[in-house]
């Protein structure tokens, strides 16, 4: 039985510290690649596990209980992940085909490492593993010592120290703006408290959103800047909307019921009533965004928003029909109203035309007129054959 004792290093610090490219196999160079590594970073635990592979290896020889025996590195990538795996996987096919082994035995330095062993055990058995723990000093291994390394190691990694170090330092940033600006203005310091927890709390609320969502910000900043413009425009023309609205709520009821209801539900209806004209324009404004990225990108999907934007006279309409109804301004009796709700169904009824046709030209616009090249490419084949 042949036998491949296997020293695995995921994260690639072989290739990133000492230079070395995976594969390496053999004893000879794989206690050379383990030298440069040692001597790039003696701390360095990768440098460990293939000498002990390499221990592994002689103490196997020496024991005669298999066929043959072979000692190999392999390597990963810096982004450990998928692109490591397929790199170890790339590699362990190269030693196979060296060394075609019955069975292999994997030495790593810890739990990461061992999440490969998928991959291995898809090529071939695994006879057994072993995992290094490296030896420390008591007088070294301290508190301190280990509070240092944790600390740079979180300053190396930037995904890390943004938030370890990034969030907790905006924290202190603001707060010790805030105590300045207090010491000149002592009587402000109830309200530049409250701006300051605000800040806080909306900077620390909008990263974890974005992160749990894994919503990119600045990919979408660059990636889709026309949508991302139109959607604030669109945002900001709804806020301002509604702010003027609450502001100008009383003067809005006296002229369109003669009076100034008391709070309640009949000013809250008024106050949908008031806002619905803004809201409405925000969202086309929103959907006109979209529409323009998808036609730039040749998005099939265009008609989606195209269908919204036609059906928004729709969602204005009954929005101001049940609201004044609401509010005993109208009655479905009226001419007027009635003449409002068969517009809304005369809308209905356009929008889902119109979505129909727009959908077979979009698609057909996006696929570049497959079916006119098949037919030109047929007539081209038959007159070929005539000739």
């Amino acid at each position: 039985m042949k036998v491949l004792v296997l020293a695995i290093d995921r994260d690639d610090d072989f290739g990133k510290k000492a230079g070395v490219k995976g594969p390496v196999i053999g004893k000879g160079k794989c206690i050379d690649a383990a030298l440069k590594l040692s001597l790039a970073d003696p701390e360095d635990s990768d440098a460990n596990v293939v000498y002990a592979a390499v221990k592994l290896y002689d103490e196997l020889k020496k024991s005669g209980e298999f066929e043959d025996v072979e000692v190999a590195l392999i390597t990963g990538h810096p982004d450990v992940g998928i692109k490591s795996d397929i790199e170890l996987g790339r590699q362990l096919d190269i030693v196979l085909k060296k060394f075609p082994a019955d069975g292999v035995i994997p030495v790593t330095d810890g739990a990461e490492d061992e999440q490969v062993f998928p991959i291995l055990s898809s090529r071939l058995p695994i006879i057994s593993s072993k995992r290094v723990v490296v030896k420390q000093n008591e007088t070294i291994e301290t508190t301190y010592y280990v509070i240092y390394k944790y600390i740079k190691e979180i300053l190396s990694d930037p995904e890390a120290s943004r938030v370890f170090l990034g969030i907790p330092g905006l924290i202190l940033l603001l707060y010790g703006i805030g105590k300045l600006i207090s010491l000149s203005y002592p009587q402000s310091m109830n309200i530049i408290s409250n701006v300051v927890a605000g800040i806080i709390l909306l900077f620390i609320g909008g990263y974890a959103f974005t992160r749990g969502f894994r919503i990119q910000v600045f990919k979408a900043l660059t990636n889709e800047f026309i949508q991302f413009i139109f959607g604030v425009s669109g945002l900001l023309i709804i806020t301002a909307g509604m702010v003027n609205a609450y502001v100008n709520i009383d003067t809005y009821a006296v002229q369109l019921m003669g009076y100034v209801p008391e709070p309640g539900l009949i000013k809250f209806i008024l106050y949908i009533h008031s806002i619905n004209t803004t809201v409405i324009i925000g969202i086309g404004v929103v959907l006109v965004g979209r529409i323009i990225q998808a036609y730039l990108r040749r998005n099939p999907h265009i008609w989606y928003n195209i269908a919204g934007i036609l059906i928004l006279p729709t969602f204005w309409i009954i929005i101001d029909v049940t609201t004044r109804y609401a509010l005993g301004i109208v009655n479905f009796h009226s001419f007027k109203t009635i003449l409002e709700i068969l517009g809304a169904f005369a809308d209905v009824i356009f929008s889902v035309a119109a979505s129909t046709f727009i959908r077979k030209y979009f698609i057909s616009w996006t696929s570049g007129d497959n079916s006119g090249i098949g037919e030109t490419s047929e007539a081209a084949r038959g007159a070929e054959s005539k000739a």
